[in-house]
């Protein structure tokens, strides 16, 4: 009964948001103050069966910031996880400042600060921190680390940069890298395209990967598939199909 009342929330959800989007689509608003997501995950390998798991959330935008909800449900392990979310960038003379929180189901808080400076080159720098508690970690990143970053932005709207990102409290030998591009299109369409290089134990392992996301937007709508090796520095491989639409 469980899954099947989340099945419902799920599609009522996103039955509400295509016919806002399908409503608006004639008005080209700029920035749509919402953004619904849905993913869909597949796990493998490890001598583990493969198994399933969706993540649906929606994203406010205004002034006070990004506040998103989301629900993330894995049926093989019988998990519902709900989360809770805010982010928001400061600008103080020179630097950008963007703090981000995180409330998870069974008391789960995930917490970070990261600094940026440049305007053409840029460099950056972030610290994450959580309280221990168990949970998934659906941002993929190690949370208990520190970042870095750097790259640059063309006049013309295409950027490339760098992050970093290692595990600096439990485990400090976990580290992704991240190489990101963007670039503009046509008709208000963009592409990103994020290579990922991670290195570190699994299972007292020490493996080196590699995994590809890319995503392409439409005006109102996008899509992202991406391969995720030893998803969070376990056994397992991940596939992940995320799209939505902004309305």
């Amino acid at each position: 009964m469980q899954f099947h009342f989340i099945r419902i929330w799920t599609t009522a959800c996103l039955g509400l948001a295509i016919h806002a989007a399908w409503a608006q689509d004639t008005d080209r608003v700029s920035s749509p103050a919402f953004k619904l997501t849905a993913g869909l995950y597949q796990s493998s390998g490890g001598g583990e069966a493969s198994s399933d798991s969706t993540d649906i959330n929606l994203r406010h935008s205004s002034g006070l910031g990004n506040v998103w909800i989301g629900r993330y449900v894995a049926p093989a392990r019988e998990l519902v996880q709900d989360r809770i979310g805010w982010d928001r960038t400061w600008k103080l003379g020179a630097v950008r400042i963007q703090p981000s929180a995180q409330l998870a189901t069974g008391g789960a808080l995930n917490g970070s600060v990261g600094l940026e400076t440049g305007a053409d080159w840029y460099v950056g720098a972030g610290l994450g921190r959580t309280n221990l508690r168990e949970t998934v970690n659906l941002n993929f990143d190690p949370n208990d680390a520190w970042s870095l970053s750097g790259g640059y932005r063309w006049a013309e709207g295409p950027s490339l940069g760098l992050v970093v990102v290692r595990d600096n409290r439990l485990n400090p030998d976990q580290q992704h890298l991240h190489l990101v591009w963007r670039t503009p299109l046509p008709d208000g369409h963009r592409l990103t395209v994020d290579l990922l290089y991670k290195r570190g134990l699994v299972e007292d392992e020490m493996i080196e990967r590699a995994g590809l996301s890319v995503a392409y937007d439409w005006p109102r709508w996008f899509l992202r598939l991406g391969y995720d090796p030893k998803v969070n520095f376990t056994p397992q491989d991940m596939w992940r199909l995320a799209f939505g639409t902004r309305f």
